[in-house]
């Protein structure tokens, strides 16, 4: 009796199929492109109620409205750009060929061709967007796919794995599903590219086992995304705008603010600003049913423990709003604002990833900057402020992955721009035209004219008694 075959040998022999398939079909061109995105927006259309309704199970309660904005439009929105942008994108660019072949009938081009198959890694916060969204611009640039779920959204994988398999060809776009050995096992497996969100610990093990078959990667990794709220900003409209930041997906988005720079005179000003932003999104969070909970018992607890050592340590901790008697069956939580603690905390060092921030006071910007400097690059660096000089002095003293002014978390919604990390947050990027040349090869055509004067100019072996010389003259500033 045959034994049933593995995930892992399941997915090595899923990518083998798509590498055939992928040499047998040759040049993918516009109109099949389209086809094969337009087949997952009409996926999604077709599976979008059962998908935000396990995405509501698998955070044991996630507002099925907020999952169809994230996750389902999000997805669209990404989708919809590529399939209208790619042949724009595709056309090869003319380029000029060096000099005197540009005058003797030489032509050079580059053109964009697709890599082969290429892996992405989802994560459990946004268990469709950070599939689907990668996917538009891998689909765009002529590759075929097979997507990993997070097994943190089971419910979720499972209903996605069932929409593939019925509208999809697994030869275009397959799923894998399992656990950290199936992920594991994706990035050890001889793709053209690797797609992977999460942890920048994770990132590094990927990169890792990546290396072994030179896969490039894309890894979007998060980090501690830090808020300058300077002395010219409107300290109304920065509280709101960071409090509703940190009220979507209950704090759990790479992109959301965890270090909040407020001036030193102004903290409890902005504080009670924060209280009151905050209140009236959610009078209430335990029970609201606008309110995610933090996806299990875990991470529950990581969180809950960045706050727990930060009081152990006598740090002031503020609830927004008041922390009721917790209901064990109730993963819903109030946002914990950490104010000051000292650098040895963990939430210091910590992605937070939940309902929880930090706030830290300061008396001049280059103390701001200097501290942001002195930490991982992060994903997203946000500006709340009306002084230009000022906001151009943030700019162009900090690096970060992307960068949203007066606002949190807007650029990563940006279709027609790159999204992506820097550093300890990542490399390589998604969305708009980067994110399908991040996806293709850009290869360079030379076509020689018919020509060739190499011989008669002593360019050729035997060289003439001039032709160091010839060299020599050509070495100028």
């Amino acid at each position: 009796m045959s034994s049933a075959i593995s995930p892992v040998e399941a997915l090595a022999t899923l990518l083998a199929e798509q590498k055939s398939a992928f040499v047998a079909q040759g040049a993918v061109d516009a109109a099949e492109r389209r086809r094969r995105i337009q087949q997952v927006i009409d996926l999604l259309v077709a599976w979008h109620k059962p998908l935000v309704a396990a995405m509501d199970e698998d955070f044991g309660n996630r507002p099925q409205g907020f999952s169809l904005m994230n996750d389902v439009l999000g997805s669209l929105a990404s989708l919809k750009h590529a399939r209208d942008h790619l042949e724009e994108w595709m056309q090869p660019q003319e380029r000029q060929p060096f000099a005197p072949y540009d005058q003797l009938g030489a032509k050079a081009r580059v053109m964009y061709q697709p890599k082969g198959s290429v892996a992405i890694i989802g994560t459990w916060n946004a268990p469709l967007f950070t599939l689907l969204s990668p996917l538009a611009y891998v689909l765009a640039a002529g590759n075929r796919a097979i997507l990993k779920p997070s097994e943190i959204a089971p419910r979720t994988a499972a209903v996605l794995a069932a929409a593939c398999a019925e509208l999809l060809d697994p030869l275009v776009v397959g799923v894998v599903s399992g656990g950290p050995e199936v992920a594991a096992a994706v990035s050890a497996q001889p793709f053209d590219h690797l797609v992977f969100t999460g942890s920048t610990a994770v990132g590094k093990l990927v990169m890792r086992s990546a290396a072994d078959n030179l896969v490039p990667l894309t890894l979007e990794l998060g980090g501690k995304s830090p808020t300058i709220v300077a002395r010219s900003a409107d300290l109304a409209t920065a509280a709101f705008r960071i409090a509703a930041a940190k009220a979507n997906n209950g704090g759990q988005l790479c992109v959301n603010p965890d270090l909040v720079y407020v001036p030193r005179e102004q903290l409890e000003a902005f504080l009670a600003e924060l209280k009151g932003a905050y209140a009236s999104l959610f009078p209430q969070v335990q029970g609201n049913p606008d309110v995610v909970a933090v996806v299990n018992e875990r991470h529950l607890v990581r969180v809950e423990g960045l706050v727990d050592d930060a009081i152990a340590a006598g740090v002031r901790i503020e609830s927004l709003p008041e922390m009721l008697p917790a209901d064990a069956a109730d993963r819903r939580r109030p946002l914990r604002v950490v104010v000051d603690p000292p650098a040895s905390c963990r939430i210091q060092q910590e992605e937070i990833f939940g309902p929880a921030m930090v706030l830290l006071p300061y008396d001049e910007i280059d103390a701001v900057l200097a501290d942001i400097n002195a930490r991982p690059r992060p994903l997203a660096l946000y500006y709340f402020g009306n002084d230009p000089a000022e906001q151009q002095h943030v700019l162009e003293h900090t690096l970060s992955g992307g960068v949203t002014i007066n606002d949190a978390m807007m650029h990563a919604a940006m279709q027609d721009a790159p999204f992506g990390g820097i550093g300890a947050s990542g490399m390589g990027h998604y969305h708009g035209r980067e994110g399908f040349l991040e996806f293709s090869h850009a290869r360079t055509v030379f076509e020689a004219g018919a020509y060739d004067p190499r011989r008669e100019w002593g360019l050729l072996p035997p060289y003439g008694e001039h032709f160091l010389a010839a060299m020599e003259a050509q070495v100028t500033p």
